[in-house]
């Protein structure tokens, strides 16, 4: 991927945020990291900031202030989101109706969602979507 691609992490787990950051830096992404409903919708908001792709952990702490999947789908609707969470609590709420492809947050699937990233990248960015001829500096 050209380095134009850059990639928002919500989590709100400090250790998840951090393995994959370094796996999408690895990959030849900018990230940006994000630990709360806030920090997200403060991204989305500033538009020298705005990601490229989102991924996220729905279990925001302050997630309960806004339904952030939805507000985002209506601040960004072209903007791919891969959810990146336990499936077994995932499954039963309401945001699990969302078309974004969802990955199991266990460690064991940083392959897929790699594959996924690059996917919908490539998908949503058809002109830009090149591979990268250089390794990326992480902005935080």
């Amino acid at each position: 991927m050209q380095d134009t691609f850059t990639v928002l992490i919500a989590d709100r787990n400090p250790n998840v945020r951090e393995l994959l950051r370094r796996e999408l830096v690895a990959e030849g992404f900018r990230v940006q990291l994000a630990k709360s409903s806030r920090e997200v919708m403060n991204y989305m908001q500033d538009a020298s900031r705005e990601p490229d792709l989102l991924v996220i952990d729905p279990d925001l702490p302050d997630k309960d202030e806004i339904p952030l999947l939805e507000v985002i789908s209506e601040l960004a609707p072209d903007l791919p989101v891969v959810i990146h969470t336990f499936l077994a609590d995932y499954i039963h709420r309401p945001a699990a109706q969302t078309s974004a492809p969802v990955i199991e947050k266990d460690g064991k699937h940083l392959d897929q969602l790699k594959h996924i990233v690059r996917n919908l990248l490539g998908k949503s960015y058809p002109q830009e979507s090149q591979p990268a001829d250089k390794t990326l500096n992480t902005e935080h």
